[in-house]
């Protein structure tokens, strides 16, 4: 007669902790985002486009793992606050590239205060050492120079 399994309770699975963990930094990062009108997948295309060469939505998706259609409908939502423009790509005119406005620069400054706290309160329970090793475990984990 076959054993009956053991009981194992969900936090014990990894998949399990990793899926709580985002939700739980999510809710205080969005939480610290939503007085600038953003939430953090609109601070993450924003991060990915300022300080570097104009990206095309394509370019933004396959960095960002987004598909087209999130994508399109990201892009919309940031440039119907001002935040982003699309303009004819200069060396292709079949592509958009996506440019930060003024305003979507000082949005970003103020947004990378308040997620970066949000980061902090949500790592607040590691040392600082601890912190940076969740850190470069997790860019291993993921394969991330």
């Amino acid at each position: 007669m076959p054993s009956k399994p053991t009981a194992v309770e969900p936090e014990d699975a990894l998949g399990y902790l990793v899926k709580h963990a985002h939700q739980r930094l999510t809710a205080l990062t969005d939480g610290a985002l939503v007085p600038l009108g953003i939430d953090s997948r609109d601070f993450g295309v924003l991060r990915l486009l300022v300080g570097r060469e104009p990206l095309s939505q394509q370019e933004v998706g396959a960095r960002l793992g987004l598909d087209r259609t999130t994508v399109v409908a990201r892009i919309d939502g940031l440039e119907d606050k001002g935040i982003v423009t699309r303009q004819p790509d200069p060396a292709d005119r079949r592509r958009n590239a996506i440019i930060v406005t003024e305003r979507g620069l000082a949005l970003c400054r103020k947004a990378d205060a308040a997620y970066g706290a949000a980061e902090a309160a949500f790592l607040a329970p590691l040392s600082g050492a601890a912190a940076t090793q969740f850190r470069r475990t997790l860019r291993t984990l993921l394969v991330i120079d």
